[in-house]
């Protein structure tokens, strides 16, 4: 029989998890205001203004990676915030690639979002060499693995048990700290 030795100081668990609801509901934001990209644009406060004014957030195509043939869920929210474009959706488990990406986003393989989009309008900013994106037309949003954007992310994945797993972590915490004593 070999016997344990509980550490004085041991780490305490902290609940840093994104927990996944069964219904597929995740948010996030799919583009940061004022950020440069890797292709060297930066959106604009406003650019997405007239697009979304023009289309409910359902008519905009949720995809994986872009590929327009396999849409994997439906937009529910998409608005402007002080932050960015900011997106609430619901992935489609009914279809083979919303289930993939719901389990791929679930143990956190997957979480960057991407815009595919229209330029309206843009200008030079010749001084930090990159391009102004004033107007955006938006025509699809999708879930990929690597964002152009690298900050434009997947930010929360809803859950009702999300209690339960707070309960775990504290019983885990109590418990190392009855061990300690």
């Amino acid at each position: 029989m070999t016997s344990k030795t509980v550490p004085e100081t041991g780490p305490t668990f902290e609940l840093d998890i994104k927990t996944v609801n069964d219904d597929g509901v995740f948010s996030g934001h799919a583009s940061i205001f004022g950020e440069v990209d890797l292709g060297r644009d930066v959106v604009q406060v406003g650019a997405f203004t007239k697009s979304l004014s023009s289309k409910p957030a359902a008519r905009v195509k949720m995809l994986r990676e872009h590929d327009q043939r396999e849409p994997i869920g439906v937009w529910s929210e998409i608005i402007e915030d002080g932050k960015g474009l900011k997106v609430t959706g619901k992935l489609v488990l009914d279809t083979v690639k919303g289930r993939e990406t719901h389990a791929l986003m679930k143990a956190g393989a997957i979480d960057g979002l991407s815009i595919g989009y229209r330029t309206k309008s843009a200008r030079l900013d010749k001084t930090k060499g990159v391009r102004l994106l004033d107007e955006i037309e938006l025509h699809e949003i999708s879930v990929v693995t690597f964002p152009m954007l690298p900050s434009a992310t997947v930010s929360a994945v809803k859950s009702h048990n999300d209690n339960s797993f707070r309960a775990l972590v504290e019983a885990i915490n109590g418990a190392r700290t009855s061990l300690k004593g």
